[in-house]
């Protein structure tokens, strides 16, 4: 095992149990920041570590632009202090309400949201009026995922059009997300990045003629986030969300991101030996992201030659033919192969600083409600 890792005293964590190497996290945040180019560039997802203190760890290190996918999060930035929060995610039915109750309740914060339908531009410019309210919203576009968004042309000015025409509402530029863009060579990822862009900068541009301002560009996720730090574009802001903790997924695919460390783990142990050549550990897939396919989840660290053959909501079996070196009660450590929903599994991290257990930073945001 990397020696990065090592935890002098597990005898207090019970298991399966996420760990938070802070020292890790640390370093992963001045890595995005030399990427980026400086904090100014830099929109970070809270989506992926949903705590408190990551977020305070960002604001020390002067990221005062944040991004997230629910408003329990919005929430747990504002709490923090965050200046500048941008709600990635539509808002319908009685959300746009809660949207405007938040607001109202953190006046020192400026928030924004995203939106691709007229209908329910309408519904949230009636929600912030009736609350005497304003909010930014960005023109969510469609640049080739066809999950959200409203593809770059006469559609979608005509819609920040209506943006910047309803009371209530500010036209606060474009969100474009490509989650579709994870091509393992960088120079693909780079010629396809470009080739997206083209539709939407000229739509920035007939924009601009008509005088409307498209202040910001928040553009792409983690894979694509080396590409667009490169990029020389007013106003872009670089929005990636796993490099802070980062995993397995994105670590054994993209050799551009090898400067990032997996800061996230997760401890777990042997609770059964079955057979001769089968452990069976704690670690089921309500404790370890299910959505790879079966038997990629995560990687055990110092179980030699090992396949998983099983997997249940409590239980991890696998073969392997150093089964014999391991007992009951022995303890494994197993990064994630994707962080993101594995975070919100859980209720707390154990927080690991030098080699030891120092306190533990709660998943508040897990919850899709706070108080609002």
């Amino acid at each position: 095992m990397n020696s990065i890792y090592a935890l002098s005293d597990k005898s207090s964590i019970y298991s399966p149990a996420l760990l938070f190497y802070k020292d890790l996290i640390q370093r992963n945040l001045a890595v995005a920041l030399e990427i980026a180019g400086g904090p100014q560039r830099l929109r970070p997802h809270v989506k992926t570590h949903k705590t408190r203190e990551i977020v305070y760890l960002e604001l020390q290190a002067s990221i005062t632009k944040h991004k997230c996918a629910t408003l329990a999060e919005a929430e747990m930035l504002a709490s923090c202090g965050a200046a500048d929060v941008f709600l990635a995610y539509n808002l319908v039915g009685p959300n746009c309400q809660r949207m405007a109750r938040l607001v109202q309740t953190y006046p020192q914060t400026r928030f924004a949201v995203q939106a691709d339908d007229a209908g329910a531009v309408r519904a949230l410019s009636d929600a912030m009026q009736r609350a005497g309210q304003t909010v930014d919203v960005l023109l969510d576009l469609d640049v080739g995922q066809h999950r959200t968004g409203i593809a770059p042309g006469g559609e979608a000015l005509a819609l920040y059009e209506q943006i910047a025409r309803l009371p209530g509402l500010r036209p606060g530029g474009l969100h474009v997300y490509d989650g579709h863009n994870h091509q393992e060579s960088f120079e693909e990822r780079q010629a396809a990045v470009q080739r997206m862009l083209d539709p939407v900068l000229a739509l920035r541009d007939a924009l601009d003629r008509k005088g409307l301002a498209v202040s910001r560009l928040v553009c792409g996720g983690t894979p694509t986030f080396p590409v667009f730090a490169r990029m020389d574009l007013p106003g872009l802001e670089c929005a990636p969300g796993t490099c802070f903790l980062h995993d397995h997924g994105y670590g054994s695919r993209f050799p551009d991101m090898s400067g990032f460390t997996p800061a996230a783990l997760l401890l777990t142990r042997v609770i059964s030996r079955p057979t001769p050549t089968r452990i069976t550990f704690d670690l089921g897939y309500k404790a370890v992201a299910s959505d790879p396919p079966a038997g990629k989840r995560c990687v055990l660290l110092d179980v030699p030659e090992y396949q998983a053959v099983l997997q249940n909501e409590e239980h991890l079996v696998v073969e392997t033919p150093a089964a014999d070196r391991f007992k009951p009660g022995d303890e494994v450590l197993a990064i994630p192969t994707h962080i993101c929903p594995t975070c919100a599994m859980h209720r707390f991290a154990h927080v690991i600083e030098g080699g030891r257990v120092t306190g533990k930073w709660d998943i508040v945001a897990r919850d899709r409600v706070l108080t609002v």
